[in-house]
């Protein structure tokens, strides 16, 4: 097995490929991701790979056999809460990012506590509920934060049809906004890791000062 790199050659290599002014910012920031599912993990894994130096991971769940057709942990990680699973692949793919797990749910009380030391906040949450709460949550309580959200990427509909729009200041939502899981064939993997892929592309075009007109 090779020798991993230190942490001053993977600086480099980042720097690199994206500039050194650039990557600061990526490795200076926290970002939230609240839910580790099929958006979640995915986006995850997004940031992570472009140098993002803090992630916090927030779900309360396991993981489930109908979980890996289109989320990004193992069949050897069955029955692991989300947030240790998916922390073990990160490490794998990114050894020096800095890591916040929290295996718990998201609720009106605690979402303050949980996201007060992330400067962007990602909503990967499955139940329409959930996100409702935690959008509502948020740009009450957070103003100031960005916050990355998704709505509508099942069946096989067009890949163009995922898209991201500005909804509001510090308020951006990806997905075709139309389709639903309680409507026809639910969710495949590239369709959502497409939409995920939207939200981690948008985190770093606000971390890079890019914001959508």
């Amino acid at each position: 097995m090779e020798r991993l790199p230190t942490k001053a050659q993977w600086q480099a290599a980042l720097e690199a490929r994206h500039g050194k002014a650039l990557q600061e910012k990526f490795s200076q920031a926290t970002v939230a991701v609240c839910g580790l599912g099929g958006l979640g993990s995915n986006i995850a894994i997004a940031l992570a790979r472009a140098g993002v130096g803090q992630l916090i991971l927030i779900d309360f769940d396991k993981v489930d056999l109908t979980n890996l057709h289109r989320q990004q942990y193992k069949a050897n990680q069955l029955g692991q809460p989300k947030t240790h699973a998916l922390a073990e692949n990160l490490r794998e793919i990114s050894p020096y990012l800095s890591l916040r797990l929290h295996t718990t749910r998201v609720t009106e009380k605690n979402f303050t506590a949980l996201l007060k030391n992330a400067d962007i906040i990602c909503e990967a949450f499955d139940q329409p509920q959930a996100k409702a709460m935690l959008v509502n949550g948020v740009l009450t309580a957070f103003p100031h934060k960005y916050l990355v959200a998704a709505s509508g990427m099942a069946g096989l509909g067009s890949a163009n049809a995922i898209r991201t729009r500005r909804v509001a200041k510090g308020f951006y939502l990806c997905g075709d906004e139309v389709s639903d899981t309680a409507k026809g064939l639910g969710l495949l993997a590239p369709r959502v890791a497409l939409c995920a892929n939207h939200q981690a592309h948008m985190v770093l075009r606000l971390l890079a000062g890019e914001l959508e007109p």
